[in-house]
């Protein structure tokens, strides 16, 4: 239940991406109708990237876990389970996941400099948090992909950190504003 829960919240980034652009409403159209897209697109790709836990990884643990499991079986539980980790984990859920994720926070960060509602350090905030998700979207890609990029691996909790606190503080000024 923990895996699903994790995975709905991801889903909320899409109506947090339609409700940001509304309230930016004197920013440029192009921008918004852009961050609108790509922030419902994050929030797809990293609920599919989670959501293969709470059902496809207790399915593959319950059935290696079976006694009557073949050898053979159990084999092709590890390989479907690394297919699914590196398909859906990896490459869908974290690759586009933090690709979107920053592409979205560098254009609700544009919007915020555009706009009148609130103070343009808050869009300073989300241009600096962009890239910082670009590079860590290449965590596992080319020659990084067996074991990973460490400068990206060691960005991915701080730009996290480092996002969450932008959302709230945004999310807040946007209230109080």
């Amino acid at each position: 239940m923990t895996w699903w829960g994790f995975a709905m919240s991801a889903v909320l980034l899409a109506p947090t991406a339609v409700l940001v652009s509304a309230t930016l409403p004197d920013a440029n159209t192009t921008v918004l109708a852009l961050a609108t897209s790509v922030g419902i697109l994050a929030a797809l790709v990293q609920f599919l990237g989670l959501i293969r836990w709470p059902f496809a990884v207790p399915h593959l643990a319950r059935t290696a876990a079976d006694p009557a499991t073949s050898v053979a079986q159990k084999e092709a539980v590890e390989v479907t389970f690394q297919t699914l980790n590196r398909y859906l984990g990896v490459a869908v859920g974290e690759h586009l996941g933090y690709l979107f994720t920053g592409v979205w926070t560098g254009l609700v960060g544009l919007a915020v400099i555009q706009s009148e509602v609130l103070h343009p350090a808050y869009g300073v905030g989300g241009l600096i948090l962009a890239p910082l998700f670009f590079l860590c979207s290449f965590e596992f890609v080319g020659s990084f992909e067996p074991k990973g990029w460490k400068l990206a691996g060691s960005l991915v909790p701080i730009t996290y950190i480092a996002w969450s606190l932008w959302l709230i503080a945004t999310g807040i000024a946007l209230l109080v504003g």
